[in-house]
C-alpha cells in the first residue's frame, strides 16, 4: 500500500488537558491469526488550574486589574459548558465519555481492563491512526491507547522505538499471556484484526462481508482499489505541477463530463475518479458504501484521506468539491452523514489544520485550478478575509459547521442545545450556539492558560530560537524557545481574552479593549502582538478544539492584536 509516513505532532500548549500519554508497534495478518489478546491497567492525569503571578507594576488601577488564571478558571467552570466538560473530563478519564483525539482509555460498557494497546499520532493529524479509531469508535471495542509524536513534529519516545523500531504509526500490542505481547503495525491489517477479534457473535458491528459473502469481499476488494486509485489522483494533482491546461466547455464537466473545461489532464482525471466514487455511493439506498445502518471498514479507509482532499483541493486548487456544480450527490450525503456521527466530529479536522499538516506528510502542494476561487478559498482558509474576525459569522460557507453536532454532545445539551428532526444542528438559536462555542474555547484555554502563554512567547522577537533541530510541522516545533522577556505581558493578554471568551457577550466590550492595552507597555507590544499572533496561527483542530469553538479562540486573539496594534 503506498503510503507517505511522515507525520505530525505538536506540543501546541492548548493539548487537552485530561490525557493520559501512552505508547506502540509490526507484524502480518497470518502472524497473528492465532494470537489471541490477553490485561492492562489504565493510568489517568487529571485537569490541573495553575495560578500565575500578575504582572507586577506599580501603583495598578483598577484598568489593569487582570484576573489571575485560578480566578478565570474558576469562572470558566461555573458556566454550563465549564461545568459539563468537567463531568466529560472525567468521564473520558475513566474510559466513558465521549470520542477525543486524545483519550488514552476507551471501555464503553465494559468494566475490564483492556487487552489490546492502541499507539496513534498525538495531535489527531494521521489518517491511518484516524480510520483505524473511527473503527474502534464505530465497533465499541475497549482498548487502550498510547499517543506518540509523528516524526515531522517530534522525536518518539525511546519506549516506542523499543517495541516499534521503524516508529510507524499506528500499531497495536496485544498480550499473549505469560508477560509476552505481539507488536502489529498497517492500519488495513490492525482493522481487519480488530474486526476479527471482536465479532457480531459478541455483540459488535460488522465491519466487513462474511467470509462466505462472495460478492460482499468481491465488492470491498473493488472499492479499496478505486480508492488507491483516488488516492494517486490525488496526489498528482496536488503534489506536482499541473501541466497545461486541456481545451474544451466548462458547461460539459457541469453536465458530468469532466473531458473539458480548460482544465488540466490532472484535474480531469481526480475528478473522472471521484465520480466513479460517487456512482458507487449512490448505487447503495443509503449513505454508505454498503447497505447497512452504519459505515464500515471501507468507509473509513475512504474518509481519512476524502477529508484531506476536500481541504487540499479548495486550498491549493480553488475546487470545492462539495459545490452543488460538480453533481457529487452521493459524496455529499456520504460526508454529511458521517458529520452526524459525534465519533467521527471527534476526529475531524479543519481545512486550515490540514494544510498545514499535510506537506510535512506528503510534501509541498502546487498552487493551479480555478485561480478565481483558489485565491478566495485560500484566503478564507488562512483567516485572511476576515473568518478569524469579530464578529464571526455564523456558518462557515467551506466548512457546514452545524450539519451534525459541531462541539461534544455534552456541550450542546448543557446549553439545550437539541438537534433538528434531521440530525443537524442548523435550526438551533444561533446566539445559545456562539456563546456554548466561546465558552468552550474559554475553558479550555482558562485551564491551560501559562503553558499557552509560554508557548506563544516563542513569537516574541528573541523568541523560537531551537537549540535542537527543528521539524517540518509548521503547527508545531516541540523544542522551540519561548521569549522570557515578552511571556509575562503574553501572559497578561491571554487572561484578558479569555475573560472575554468567558462573557456572554459575542463581541468584547470597550472595557476590556482598555483593559488590554493599559496592561502592555508600549515598548513591549509588538513582541505580545507577534506572539498573539503565532498561537492563533497554531490553534490546531481537533488536537486543540473543535472547529466550531478553535474558530471561536483564533477571532478572539485577532480581536487582541487588533486592539494592541
Amino acid at each position: 500500500m503506498f503510503r507517505m509516513r511522515n507525520v505530525l505532532h505538536a506540543v501546541l500548549a492548548l493539548r487537552v488537558v485530561s490525557s493520559a500519554k501512552g505508547f506502540v508497534p509490526s507484524a502480518t495478518s497470518n502472524q497473528l491469526k492465532n494470537c489471541s489478546p490477553s490485561t492492562i491497567k489504565p493510568s489517568t492525569t487529571t485537569r490541573g488550574v495553575r495560578s500565575v503571578t500578575n504582572l507586577s507594576m506599580s501603583a495598578p488601577s483598577a484598568a489593569t486589574v487582570i484576573p489571575s488564571w485560578d480566578d478565570v478558571a474558576a469562572k470558566s467552570v461555573e458556566t454550563n459548558v465549564g461545568s459539563a466538560m468537567e463531568q466529560e473530563v472525567k468521564s473520558r478519564q475513566q474510559g466513558k465519555g465521549s470520542a477525543h483525539v486524545q483519550n488514552t482509555l476507551r471501555l464503553f460498557d465494559s468494566n475490564e481492563t483492556p487487552k489490546i494497546t492502541l499507539y496513534r499520532d498525538h495531535a489527531g493529524w494521521c489518517p491511518y491512526c484516524q480510520k483505524t479509531m473511527l473503527l474502534i469508535e464505530e465497533k465499541e471495542i475497549p482498548i487502550k491507547i498510547g499517543l506518540v509524536p509523528m516524526r515531522s513534529y517530534g522525536d518518539k519516545p525511546r519506549e516506542f522505538l523499543q517495541k516499534v523500531p521503524n516508529g510507524l504509526l499506528p500499531a497495536i500490542e496485544v498480550e499473549t499471556g505469560n508477560g509476552k505481547s505481539q507488536v502489529i503495525t498497517e492500519s488495513q491489517v490492525i482493522m481487519e484484526l480488530l474486526d476479527q477479534w471482536h465479532p457480531t457473535s459478541a455483540g459488535y458491528k460488522p465491519m466487513l462481508p462474511e467470509e462466505n459473502d462472495q460478492a460482499g469481499n468481491s465488492r470491498v476488494q473493488e472499492l479499496a482499489r478505486l480508492e488507491r486509485e483516488l488516492f494517486s489522483w490525488w496526489c498528482t494533482l496536488i503534489f506536482r505541477p499541473e501541466g497545461p491546461r486541456m481545451g474544451g466547455n466548462v458547461f460539459d464537466m457541469l453536465k458530468g463530463n469532466s473531458g473539458g473545461g480548460q482544465m488540466s489532464g490532472a484535474m480531469t482525471g481526480f475528478l473522472d475518479c471521484m465520480k466513479k466514487v460517487d456512482a458507487e455511493l449512490t448505487s447503495t439506498p443509503g449513505p454508505w458504501f454498503f447497505d447497512k445502518d452504519h459505515p464500515t471498514m471501507i468507509d473509513f479507509i475512504y474518509v481519512s484521506h476524502v477529508e484531506r482532499m476536500l481541504a487540499s483541493c479548495a486550498y491549493w486548487k480553488g475546487l470545492n468539491l462539495r459545490d452543488p456544480k460538480w453533481n457529487l450527490k452521493g459524496l455529499v450525503a456520504w460526508l454529511e452523514a458521517f458529520e452526524k456521527r459525534e465519533n467521527y466530529v471527534a476526529f475531524k479536522s479543519d481545512y486550515f489544520t490540514h494544510v498545514m499538516d499535510i506537506p510535512p506528510q506528503y510534501g509541498p502542494g502546487y498552487d493551479g485550478g480555478f485561480e478565481e476561487d483558489r485565491a478566495k478559498f485560500s484566503k478564507s482558509i488562512q483567516g485572511r478575509d476576515g473568518a478569524w474576525s469579530l464578529p464571526l459569522p455564523h456558518d462557515d460557507p467551506l466548512q457546514p459547521l452545524y450539519r451534525g453536532p459541531p462541539l461534544p454532545l455534552a456541550v450542546l445539551e448543557s446549553m439545550d442545545l437539541e438537534p433538528d428532526a434531521d440530525g443537524t444542528y442548523e435550526s438551533c438559536d444561533k446566539d445559545a450556539m456562539s456563546k456554548a462555542c466561546r465558552h468552550m474555547a474559554g475553558w479550555k484555554l482558562a485551564g491551560n492558560g501559562p503553558k499557552v502563554a509560554r508557548f506563544a512567547s516563542r513569537g516574541g522577537p528573541m523568541g523560537a530560537a531551537n537549540p535542537r533541530k527543528s521539524f517540518g510541522a509548521q503547527l508545531a516545533d516541540p523544542y522551540a524557545e519561548a521569549d522570557k522577556s515578552v511571556e509575562p505581558y503574553v501572559d497578561a493578554a491571554l487572561r484578558v481574552v479569555c475573560t472575554a471568551l468567558l462573557g456572554d457577550s459575542a463581541t468584547p466590550d470597550d472595557s476590556l479593549a482598555a483593559k488590554l492595552k493599559a496592561s502592555i507597555p508600549q515598548d513591549q507590544t509588538t513582541g505580545v502582538v507577534s506572539s498573539l499572533a503565532y498561537v492563533r496561527d497554531r490553534v490546531g483542530v481537533p488536537r486543540d478544539l473543535p472547529l466550531a469553538s478553535g474558530r471561536q479562540l483564533r477571532a478572539y486573539l485577532t480581536w487582541a492584536i487588533d486592539v494592541l496594534a
